[in-house]
């Protein structure tokens, strides 16, 4: 008779996820998944999604296999549009399989393992992209994603200064409140774009808050919200005259409003910059679009199960 899936709650997973080693395993996840012919031995579908729409809501099923990392995962999430400072517009739950059997093995909290793989793979994608100076970030939205961006992208590069806005007064200084370091509060999201060396959107807007005609030349973008195909966070303007890169050519012109209304021509995917196949055409204005894919939160959870056997086994 099979056991009983073990559950590991956010507290347990931010013991023992360490950015340090979750960085090279996204990384590689990225190069496996963009390999041609899927050399890579990645399997992965692209989203399916469910309207909610008496709520305002989608429920998300994502599954996916690394071959390399023997990591079998489907992650469930629903993101909802809320005003509400202290409501998360995401919430996610991942389930571990065992590979050689489909039995499942663990039922994870979803949350530090989005907020964090999304963060590490917006940095991979800024360190591959990036001018070599770097003294401000911008943010655009101040949620829990936000967050997660302001730790890794304050520890990883040597920011001089980091401006936030959202939508939200309350919402940015709770995020105020909550980071270590400091930022400047700005009243617009002119005001926090205008000379931001890498600016990164995490927000729920449904129509562009950032225009191309606000961004620095030669400055690097992360778009990480509007995650539907009738939705944006960036102008045609800046699609259009930016290199776009994607996490998944796929999802992108499935999911992306962004790219879908813009037209805008996909250049690589970051996959092939972490190969080498593509170029990182740093001298230019850059986007990366990230939609968020389940191998990331596949060799997450993976790595999450391996190191929690670890420090179980270390007590027994």
């Amino acid at each position: 008779m099979a056991e009983h899936p073990i559950s590991i709650g956010s507290g347990e997973i931010e013991q023992v996820l360490r950015d340090t080693e979750l960085l090279p395993v996204l990384e590689r996840a990225l190069a496996n998944f963009s390999s041609e012919g899927g050399g890579g031995g990645v399997e992965q579908p692209v989203r399916s999604t469910v309207p909610v729409a008496k709520y305002n809501g989608f429920l998300g099923v994502m599954p996916a296999y690394s071959a390399e990392d023997d990591a079998l995962v489907t992650k469930i999430v629903r993101f909802y549009q809320t005003t509400s400072s202290s409501a998360s517009s995401h919430h996610a739950t991942v389930l571990l399989f065992d590979p050689r059997n489909g039995i499942l093995k663990a039922v994870m909290d979803g949350r530090v393992i989005t907020e964090r793989r999304t963060a590490l793979v917006s940095a991979i994608a800024t360190k591959y992209l990036k001018r070599q100076n770097l003294d401000v970030l911008c943010i655009l939205g101040a949620g829990p994603q936000a967050v997660s961006h302001y730790e890794i992208f304050t520890q990883m590069f040597p920011f001089k200064q980091v401006k936030v806005w959202s939508r939200t007064r309350e919402r940015v200084e709770k995020f105020v409140k909550t980071v270590k370091g400091p930022v400047q509060m700005c009243t617009s999201a002119k005001e926090a774009v205008l000379g931001a060396d890498v600016v990164i959107t995490v927000t729920m807007a449904t129509e562009p808050v950032l225009f191309g005609e606000w961004v620095k030349p030669g400055a690097h973008v992360n778009a990480v919200g509007a995650c539907r195909p009738e939705w944006r966070e960036l102008d045609d303007g800046l699609m259009k005259s930016a290199v776009l890169y994607v996490d998944s050519r796929e999802a992108a012109m499935r999911e992306s409003g962004d790219v879908i209304l813009s037209g805008a021509e996909i250049f690589a995917e970051l996959g092939e910059v972490v190969k080498g196949t593509k170029p990182a055409l740093c001298e230019r204005t850059t986007v990366f679009k990230s939609l968020g894919m389940a191998i990331e939160d596949a060799v997450a959870a993976k790595l999450v199960y391996d190191r929690w056997e670890v420090k179980n086994k270390q007590k027994s």
